[in-house]
């Protein structure tokens, strides 16, 4: 049997397709996508089977979605691979904990199509935005980010900490395309991402405030194996240490690389990413 840590991608990974094959051989991954469409209202299948890229975007359909197609990968080798431990991606995050026994498939999937809708209704007048910085080691990223924010008044924050040479910043659009600019003076990259908020920033407060009450009234088990949480990047050993993870991760960047770290620095040296697209595995050697 293979010896693992489980990595499950957050929003990003999802392309037309995804799942399909899966659910036309197995009553139960069908029915896990059933239970995500009635969770979110949304027709899920028709979606993201017919491939339609401007609803696959959609926040609010992505997030049950993705979860679902995660969890059916799990299911798929779950008989073959002994986790060491989990850990997931910003949305990625809550099929960790549902590998993990944390929360039941059925609330992960009704938290997270609650999640998207609140994170979806965040920000209607796009005032946020997210980009990448490429290019720049993450001193010089987080340097462009305290600059940006003393000359324009406006928040901006590092995001997502994915690779030391991949940064995710989020904030106000004309911070984003500021720190873009001065990117580009210091011979990096920005790339503006199509999200619908400044995702992981305290523009999120709002829907964080209105998702903690459902989180709490999830039940909320021991883990099966280690878990490693966005907000800190160590592993928790107890629901009560994941819930309080996660009720700060929307408002919290993503710190993945100290994931990562973390895991290696504990004996991990094999992973296995449970998703659409390699992503997450391309983040293992640079971090």
């Amino acid at each position: 049997m293979t010896q693992a840590v489980l990595l499950f991608p957050g929003q990003g990974s999802q392309e037309a397709g995804m799942g399909r094959d899966l659910a036309e051989a197995s009553a139960e991954a069908m029915n896990l996508w059933k239970l995500a469409e009635r969770a979110s209202g949304l027709p899920l299948r028709e979606i993201y089977w017919d491939g339609d890229d401007a609803a696959m975007n959609d926040t609010r359909a992505l997030q049950p979605a993705l979860t679902v197609v995660n969890l059916n990968l799990w299911s798929a080798v779950a008989s073959r691979v002994k986790p060491l431990a989990a850990a997931g991606h910003s949305l990625g995050e809550f099929s960790a904990l549902a590998a993990a026994g944390v929360l039941s498939p059925q609330s992960v999937l009704e938290l997270t199509s609650l999640r998207g809708r609140l994170m979806a209704e965040a920000d209607p007048e796009g005032k946020g935005a997210m980009a990448a910085l490429l290019k720049l080691d993450m001193a010089q990223v987080e340097k462009i980010v305290a600059d940006t924010a003393a000359a324009c008044g406006e928040m901006i924050l590092v995001a997502n900490y994915n690779t030391p040479g991949q940064l995710v910043v989020s904030g106000t659009r004309a911070a984003v395309a500021l720190a873009c600019q001065k990117a580009k003076e210091a011979k990096g990259r920005g790339i503006e991402l199509k999200v619908s908020g400044a995702f992981h920033s305290p523009m999120m407060a709002e829907a964080s405030k209105e998702l903690a009450p459902q989180l709490r009234k999830a039940t909320w088990s021991r883990p099966k194996f280690p878990v490693y949480c966005n907000a800190h990047g160590k592993a928790v050993h107890e629901g009560e240490s994941a819930l309080e993870s996660l009720l700060a991760q929307m408002t919290s960047s993503v710190q993945w690389i100290n994931t990562m770290r973390n895991q290696y620095d504990d004996g991990a040296r094999r992973w296995l990413e449970l998703g659409p697209k390699a992503v997450l595995g391309k983040m293992i050697a640079p971090c």
